[in-house]
């Protein structure tokens, strides 16, 4: 018992174009939970606030410490002139550069230690007067915020004032007059609750050290630090937008799919049906399809279909052509076997002797028969000729006119119009369709044959008349089909129109017959080259 083989599973494009759109639509979030897009986005705006915010109470800071200058306010060290700013330069920004994945993820901030010294009381006094500031804008602004002078002690805050932040890695480097921030490792002031927290949920937190310049000296830093905003406690508060832009998302998916399943999919399958029932042997199947596409797949279908519908054709014809010949060779292989018999019959002792005439007969019969055998031959390798189309074919019509002209030296054919032309056809071929028609019109007692040549860029239209005997009504719907023929009995095989149409159509060309007051008439198309 034969086991059918197991047949390999293949996605359908549907599937796959399904997958496509599917993977295009959620690229975006890709991007932004695998790649840290909008993290990275949330803590550099952090960072940008806390720039600016330090920015304004450093500049308040600065002016509190002139105002202290003749009270001999002490100082920080004093900066190279490489770190000081260009006088020239009107602006002088501070970009935030902070990177999740560059940067270094710092651990939690070291606490603040005990002060070698107190600081001086002007820093006291300027801290206790900036305190009410501090505590209005963290209340606005939720950060937190460290006012330090030039030691690294804490002036200003709500706790730690009092202690010393030298010792912590940002803030040593304001102190040397750079601004720096950092990112450190969140440690939540209250347990996490059990269900992830939306307000919560970024377990980062930007520092942001500036420096206070007084005199080109250090005057203390502005240390602050903030929790960015969480990308879900973002998309919460923005939920109705994202809502309404994957709705669009999953529309243009959806617009995106049709247009497909329209311009693609649906021709496609169509296409398909068509091959099955094409291979059922439905003929209705080669009419167009009610829908193309594209016009790659119009092309595509179109050729397929008119494939198709030739190999169908072409395959009806060998199956009519089969029974025609079989039945043409029958008659003539009868008559020589049944000669051939009755020749060896004569061998026989006993057979009765027929006469020298008889057997003359017998032989000629043969030899006829045999001649109508080697005919139909030599048309049926024509005809199989007829088919075989070679590359860029091209013949002068009024050669081919000249040549058919010494092939029949006794016949009277006038030629005239449009010969100056060229056709996409073998002068042989040419030569071969124009005598078939002629030897026809000269077995048909015509006397006369006239060629009248027109045409344009594209064809060359050829009619050939002449005043021979007229094709009955009943007969000229069956002159092209193989094997009929009239002269049956004077040796015509029925094969010379035949062969003629399958030039005509090999070479994309056609012929077709004329009604006629006199003789016969066709018009031959050819394509012009």
């Amino acid at each position: 018992m034969s086991v059918a083989p197991r047949r390999k599973w293949r996605p359908s494009l549907a599937q796959i174009i399904f997958a496509v759109l599917a993977v295009v639509a959620t690229l975006p979030l890709i991007g932004l939970f695998f790649f840290r897009l909008y993290d990275n986005q949330l803590i550099r705006q952090t960072q940008a606030e806390l720039i600016a915010q330090s920015r304004v109470f450093a500049a308040i800071y600065a002016r509190e410490v002139q105002a202290h200058l003749a009270s001999n306010i002490p100082l920080g060290a004093e900066l190279p002139a490489e770190a000081l700013p260009d006088p020239q330069d009107r602006f002088e920004p501070i970009r935030p550069t902070l990177d999740l994945a560059a940067d270094e993820m710092l651990r939690r901030r070291p606490d603040a230690l005990p002060a070698a010294a107190p600081a001086d009381k002007s820093y006291v006094e300027i801290g206790a007067r900036l305190e009410p500031l501090i505590e209005d804008t963290q209340r606005v602004t939720l950060a937190g915020f460290r006012v330090l002078d030039p030691r690294g002690v804490v002036i200003a805050g709500r706790s730690e004032i009092g202690l010393s932040l030298a010792h912590v890695e940002e803030v040593a480097s304001a102190l040397r007059g750079e601004y720096r921030a950092v990112l450190r490792t969140r440690i939540p002031d209250k347990p996490p609750p059990p269900i992830y927290s939306f307000s919560r949920g970024l377990g980062v937190h930007v520092f942001s050290a500036m420096p206070v310049i007084v005199d080109n000296h250090i005057a203390g830093v502005v240390y602050t630090s903030r929790t960015p905003a969480n990308i879900f406690q973002h998309f919460y508060q923005e939920r109705v937008k994202f809502v309404l832009a994957g709705g669009m998302v999953v529309l243009a998916t959806l617009a995106i799919g049709l247009v497909f399943s329209r311009t693609v999919t649906r021709p496609m399958y169509e296409l398909i049906g068509r091959a099955e029932r094409i291979r059922g042997g439905d003929t209705a199947a080669f009419a167009p399809l009610a829908h193309y596409g594209t016009r790659e797949f119009a092309a595509l279908s179109k050729g397929f279909l008119d494939m198709a519908e030739q190999l169908s054709r072409r395959s009806d014809t060998i199956a009519t052509f089969s029974a025609h010949l079989t039945h043409e060779l029958k008659s003539p292989l009868t008559s020589i076997k049944g000669a051939a018999e009755l020749l060896l019959d004569q061998l026989e002792p006993q057979a009765s002797p027929l006469t020298r005439m008889e057997q003359k007969s017998l032989l000629s019969n043969i030899l006829s028969d045999v001649d109508r055998l080697e005919v139909m031959t030599r048309r049926l390798r024509e005809l199989a000729r007829a088919e075989i189309v070679e590359q860029h074919e091209r013949a002068e019509l009024n050669i081919v006119v000249g040549n058919l002209i010494s092939r029949f030296p006794t016949r009277a054919i006038k030629a005239s119009g449009f010969l100056d032309c060229s056709i996409g056809m073998s002068a042989e071929k040419a030569l071969i369709v124009l005598s078939h028609l002629i030897d026809n019109a000269v077995r048909h007692n015509a006397r006369t044959v006239q060629l009248e040549a027109s045409g344009d860029a594209s064809r060359v239209r050829i009619t050939v008349g002449n005043d021979g005997d007229p094709i009955s009504e009943p007969n000229r719907e069956r002159i092209f089909d193989a094997f009929f023929t009239t002269r049956r009995d004077t040796g015509g095989t029925g094969m010379g129109l035949a062969i003629v149409r399958a030039v005509m159509t090999s070479h994309g060309g056609s012929i077709r017959l004329l009604p006629a007051e006199k003789g016969a008439a066709f018009e031959l198309t050819f394509p012009a080259v």
